[in-house]
């Protein structure tokens, strides 16, 4: 397998005008670096601000500036702030415009399923006088009038799409999809990308190109490809009437300039056999580079044939700029749940660092074919946990470890792409949250990615179907369960959690530090356990990397970018499993991150918006 496939061969050609342009205007109006106007903070998704009044001497006097509370629930929305104003979706299924600089209501209105489920946020698009907000809420996207927070009726029907329709039929029984990351954006083009379940019966993941004033479709990318399509070689004859699964639920990405869009699609349904689909399976676990303006494919890379571990990608592609020979190169990166990270060149899909096939063994599974080779980057090395064996158990007391070592014995272990086995517990490491969670990276101009990733087993296996009904395969799995100690704490070694930062001009580490604890055990002189993290860090021209993330200590982190140094923590009310936002109001700068007690099972329940600035 070549390391990437052009299907197309042209020039890109710069297209900046019309929306594109108008959009990225607002966010520029009160000064460069004012506003925080999309999910991932810039075109790019780099996390990147150019703001510096808060700076590495004056970190340290952050207070917060206003909270906002709402009912309980897995509250993950990275807000957008433009010209002054903060909107967001909250857990109670509303979408908010505030007063960005006190947290004030300006409006509420509620659209069933906004914010609820992954939740992540929501997209501005303006042309002149017309400023609209696309809400993702379930199976639907709705399009709000910025100023008023009401439906605009000219879009789709009264106001919204239905994702379940002209998807694989009209059925929306047969098309279940829920729409948790915001919608991308090219001109007046918005893209969905789709949650579909990854066990069948599914539908496909495809990546549809919808017109933002009229809610009417404009193109459609097969995530499995149909019949006379590039890929569909790679599936049994007959598999895109039914196959599932294969969607960018992360969130996808869009180069202005060039008008491509990047989107990481996830594993094929089912996660764990792939019995009924056998070959390597694109466009699973690809990224894959697609004209904006017509969803042609330009180039894709499958970083993992043929999934078997849920190994997709763990969040949305990342625009940024490196070096190779002196000279400045675009590129794209991502990573996956195998805790590998992929850098390429945006225009070719060429690999920056090399990327090996390596032998992999086989399925003892029934009806199981796994893929005999996976491709491997030979740089940077990966995040997570990539070894598991008795000396990398925990070592928290001598009881401990001694439960880990006979848990083990029990189970089956390996390498990352140790095929899980048939009725006996299996180790997947780095882990179904392994490498980078859902929340994504951030990169500066300079080249350097700023992630934080768990360091902790899982396991699962293969199990006959208990759920009967039509369209189920023939084997089920036996759910996501974290490898822990007889006191509930990880059973490997700690660190639990780190945080990094790399140098993609080079491939390495800058640093990598323990990230999070547990307070109960910090309290006994374990500091550096580190913790699971969930949400992604954001980063300033000043050399700060702002971050919440962890769950059970609660706290909201700066860091100095460049050396890792904490610098500076505040207790939230709950996790701050979000993405932060950065921006200035009233001529001050503000951090604000969503917070939630939805995965803290120590912890109190509620969610809350955040905000923090500079006190006297």
């Amino acid at each position: 397998m070549t390391a990437a496939q052009r299907i197309h061969n042209r020039p890109m050609i710069a297209l900046l005008a019309g929306a594109a342009l108008l959009w990225h205007g607002v966010a520029l109006a009160a000064g460069a670096g004012a506003d925080y106007p999309v999910y991932g903070g810039d075109a790019g998704g780099t996390r990147y601000s150019a703001l510096q009044q808060i700076t590495k001497k004056n970190v340290g006097k952050l207070v917060q500036a206003w909270r906002l509370d709402m009912p309980a629930g897995g509250l993950q929305v990275q807000p957008i702030i433009i010209a002054g104003t903060l909107y967001a979706t909250t857990t109670d299924g509303k979408v908010i415009a505030l007063d960005a600089a006190t947290g004030a209501q300006k409006w509420a209105t509620g659209f069933p399923g906004a914010g609820g489920g992954r939740g992540r946020g929501l997209t501005w698009w303006q042309s002149g006088d017309d400023r609209r907000l696309l809400v993702p809420g379930g199976a639907f996207v709705y399009a709000v009038n910025a100023d008023t927070g009401q439906l605009i009726d000219s879009f789709g029907t009264g106001g919204k799409i239905d994702l379940r329709l002209q998807l694989r039929g009209d059925d929306p029984l047969k098309n279940l999809i829920n729409q948790g990351s915001p919608v991308s954006l090219y001109k007046d083009v918005f893209i969905t990308a789709g949650g579909v379940p990854e066990t069948s019966p599914s539908a496909p993941g495809d990546l549809r190109g919808w017109d933002v004033r009229t809610g009417k479709l404009l193109w459609t990318f097969h995530a499995i490809p149909h019949p006379g399509e590039p890929g569909h070689e790679t599936w049994p004859a007959e598999a895109w009437k039914t196959a599932g699964g294969v969607n960018a639920w992360q969130g996808t990405i869009v180069d202005a300039e060039a008008g491509v869009l990047y989107a990481a699609l996830g594993s094929p349904a089912d996660d764990f056999w792939g019995g009924e689909r056998l070959g390597n399976n694109l466009y699973g676990n690809s990224l894959v580079a697609i004209d904006a303006s017509t969803g042609k494919l330009l180039w894709h890379f499958q970083t993992v044939h043929h999934d078997m571990w849920d190994a997709d990608f763990s969040a949305q592609p990342i625009l940024m700029t490196v070096k190779r020979g002196g000279k400045p190169v675009k590129a794209v990166a991502v990573t996956n749940k195998a805790g590998f990270i992929y850098l390429f060149e945006r225009a070719t899909g060429k690999p920056l660092f090399d990327i090996k096939e390596v032998p992999q063994p086989a399925s003892d599974v029934e009806g199981e074919v796994a893929s005999p080779t996976q491709p491997i980057p030979v740089a940077p090395a990966p995040l997570g946990l990539h070894e598991i064996g008795p000396d990398s158990l925990t070592n928290r007391t001598p009881e401990a470890n001694a439960a880990a070592r006979a848990r083990l014995a029990t189970m089956k272990y390996g390498p990352v792409f140790t095929p899980i086995a048939k009725g006996k517990d299996t180790i997947v490491i780095p882990g179904f949250s392994g490498g980078v969670e859902w929340g994504g990276m951030a990169a500066d101009p300079k080249g350097v990615l700023y992630a934080n990733s768990e360091r902790i087993a899982w396991f699962t296996s293969i199990i006959d179907q208990n759920r009967p009904g039509p369209g189920r395969s023939k084997y089920n799995f036996s759910g996501y369960n974290k490898f822990r100690d007889p006191d509930g704490y990880p059973a490997t070694k700690p660190p639990w959690g780190t945080l990094s930062a790399i140098d993609m001009n080079s491939g390495k580490y800058r640093w990598h530090i323990p990230f999070g604890h547990y307070p109960e055990l910090a309290a006994k002189g374990m500091a550096d356990t580190g913790s699971e993290s969930y949400g992604a860090p954001v980063v300033t021209a000043s050399g700060l990397l702002f971050i919440g993330a962890t769950i059970y200590d609660r706290q909201f982190r700066a860091f100095d970018a460049a050396t890792g140094k904490q610098l500076w923590a505040a207790s939230l009310p709950y996790a701050g499993v979000a993405s932060p936002a950065t921006y200035m109001a009233g001529g001050q700068q503000y951090v604000v991150i969503a917070a939630s007690g939805a995965r803290d099972s120590k912890g109190p329940k509620g969610a809350a918006l955040v905000a923090f600035k500079l006190g006297n």
